[in-house]
């Protein structure tokens, strides 16, 4: 890949420490874990806040890509399916050049063996794009490198759908507060399933995430929802996988 970026030669150490979670991504149309999301957590499990509130935007490329090898890196230890993807958050503002800031995680995939392929990197934006065309390219990069792209929380903030027009990423993870007790309402239910079919005729994979119980799964089943994340199947673990329950009480009849 014969591009460079300037920040591609700090190696300057950052001054905190973080770990990994991990959270699986559930397919109850298979019955399988179709992969895991990784998450920053403090060296002790502390909350992704407390390690980004520490982040100065000089430190932000070096984080960027030590989180990236750490998930990548960890997930080559732990992972046991060969199909599992990995998912990995990102942010836009780190990415100088994508070709070539992809090249530490390309190599972290390659000492633990762990396929490029499976890679999954997603993204929120939750404040309006300063640079639009940036993301743009940095979406059609991973793509064309074989990645899949994700839009994280769409349906909330600027995560919408002309933000999905301009990107098409492979795979969109509906925002938390929609997907809430959406069996008691209606709306959120006319909602999501609309998002379901735009998603369909694009072929985009939709992911609903945060789900907690078994009534908003069923609902959300109905409406061709196949990928899940939430509290339901699992909490995230650190530095481990957990355990995934759930499987048994899914109803996989509930076909949309």
């Amino acid at each position: 890949m014969g591009v460079t970026c300037a920040g591609c030669a700090d190696g300057t150490e950052l001054p905190f420490e973080f770990k990994m979670a991990f959270q699986p991504i559930v397919d109850v149309a298979e019955n399988r874990i179709w992969g895991y999301e990784a998450l920053v957590r403090g060296p002790s499990g502390e909350s992704a806040h407390s390690v980004l509130s520490q982040l100065t935007d000089q430190q932000l490329y070096r984080f960027d890509q030590a989180a990236r090898v750490m998930a990548i890196e960890t997930a080559g230890r732990l992972f046991v399916d060969p199909r599992a993807r990995l998912s990995i958050n990102f942010m836009p503002n780190a990415v100088y050049e994508p070709r070539a800031c992809i090249r530490k995680s390309l190599e972290a995939a390659r000492r633990v063996n762990f396929p490029a392929s499976n890679l999954m990197f997603e993204f929120t934006e939750n404040e309006r794009m300063s640079d639009p065309a940036h993301v743009e390219n940095i979406v059609r990069t991973y793509k064309a490198l074989g990645f899949w792209t994700a839009l994280d929380d769409f349906g909330a903030g600027y995560a919408g759908l002309g933000l999905l027009a301009r990107l098409q990423p492979n795979l969109i993870k509906i925002d938390m507060e929609l997907l809430r007790d959406i069996h008691l309402s209606r709306p959120k239910q006319v909602i999501v399933s609309g998002l379901a079919q735009i998603a369909r005729e694009l072929d985009i994979a939709v992911l609903a995430e945060g789900v907690e119980n078994e009534a908003e799964l069923i609902i959300l089943r109905a409406a061709g929802i196949a990928l899940f994340q939430g509290y339901y199947f699992a909490r995230p673990a650190l530095m481990s996988l957990p355990a995934v329950r759930g499987f048994e009480r899914i109803d996989v009849s509930l076909a949309g």
